[in-house]
C-alpha cells in the first residue's frame, strides 16, 4: 500500500511539474519566502554533508554550493521531472536521486548513512505524509546534526482576506500549510533526545524551524 501511495504521489508531482519546472524558479521566488534565510542559517562546517529532501529544481542546492563551497551535497526528489531541471542546474555539484521523502535509504542512494544538515524547503506542505517525512529526515541526522525546515505559516500577522486567498490558491496545487509543525517537531525531538527552535517570518507568512539531533 505504501508503495502504491508513493507511486501515486510521484505521478501527481510529475503531472504538475512536467511543464511548470521550466518556469518554477522564476515564479516561486515571489512567494516561497524564507528559503534564503534558511540557507544563511545552515552554518555548515567545511566537511558537513548537506542533503535537501524534495530538492525540486536544485535552486536551493545551487545557492548552498555558492555559500558553502566544497561541502558534499546531496538531493532527492520523488519527481523525475524536477530532477531533470536539478541535474541541468547543478552540473555535477550534487549527487541526486529519485526517492520518496517518507522512506529512503541514504546508504543505497548516496553511499552515506547520515548528514550534518538536512533541508526541507516548502516541501512538507505538498507531502501527504509530511510527519513521516520529518521523522525520516530526523532519523538520518548525524549526532548534533540539524534538520532545517521552512514553509508556509498561518498568515496570522496579515489581513484575513490575504490568508484566505492564499490558501484557496495553494489548494489548486495540492499545497496545505502545516500549522502544527512546531508541535510535531517537538514530539520528534522528545522521542529522539533532540531540541527544536521555531520562529515565524514576514508577519507569520512563513515559519522556520530547526531540529538539532542529540550528541549521540
Amino acid at each position: 500500500m505504501a508503495v502504491e501511495r508513493s507511486a501515486g504521489h510521484a505521478a501527481l508531482m510529475n503531472g504538475i511539474y512536467r511543464r511548470q519546472r521550466v518556469i518554477y524558479d522564476a515564479t516561486r521566488k515571489y512567494y516561497l519566502l524564507g528559503r534564503d534565510h534558511l540557507i544563511r542559517e545552515l552554518d555548515a562546517d567545511p566537511d558537513a554533508r548537506i542533503l535537501e529532501v524534495a530538492c525540486g529544481t536544485g535552486r536551493n542546492l545551487e545557492l548552498v554550493s555558492r555559500r558553502y563551497p566544497g561541502r558534499p551535497l546531496f538531493g532527492l526528489d520523488i519527481s523525475s521531472e524536477m530532477l531533470v531541471s536539478a541535474e541541468a542546474k547543478l552540473k555535477g555539484r550534487a549527487i541526486l536521486a529519485e526517492a520518496d521523502a517518507t522512506d529512503f535509504d541514504p546508504q543505497a542512494l548516496f553511499g552515506v548513512e547520515t548528514f550534518d544538515r538536512i533541508i526541507l524547503s516548502y516541501s512538507i506542505s505538498m507531502i501527504p505524509d509530511w510527519q513521516g517525512a520529518l521523522r525520516s529526515a530526523a532519523s538520518h541526522l548525524a549526532p548534533e546534526g540539524r534538520l532545517h525546515v521552512v514553509d508556509f505559516g498561518d498568515q496570522g500577522g496579515l489581513p484575513g482576506w490575504f490568508g484566505g486567498l492564499l490558501r484557496s490558491w495553494l489548494a489548486k496545487f495540492h499545497v496545505s500549510p502545516r500549522e502544527d509543525l512546531p508541535e510535531v517537531l517537538a514530539r520528534i525531538a522528545h522521542e529522539t533526545g533532540g531540541e527544536v527552535t521555531h520562529t515565524t517570518l514576514y508577519r507569520r507568512y512563513a515559519q522556520y524551524a530547526v531540529l538539532t539531533a542529540a550528541s549521540g
